[in-house]
């Protein structure tokens, strides 16, 4: 399957990829007002990041298997 990816999404999973984010910190920084603009869930519910909880840091963002490879598809 090829996918256009979606350069907020992909600058989203990027930003996330650096580190596991705390999801205080993702919802702070990546939410919106705009009903359209709404790019860590569009990430979420394409498999590219998803929510865990670690011991100590308690729920954080990561990012999947599949968000690696979107980086790498994208020269990321």
């Amino acid at each position: 399957m090829s996918e256009t990816a979606d350069p907020l999404v992909l600058d989203f999973v990027e930003w996330v990829a650096r580190e596991p984010r705390a999801y205080a910190e993702v919802i702070a920084t990546w939410k919106t007002s705009c009903p359209r603009l709404t790019i860590w869930e569009d990430a979420a519910d394409r498999g590219y990041v998803a929510r865990e909880t670690l011991p100590g840091m308690g729920r954080i963002i990561a990012v999947t298997e599949d968000g690696e490879k979107l980086l790498r598809t994208n020269g990321r």
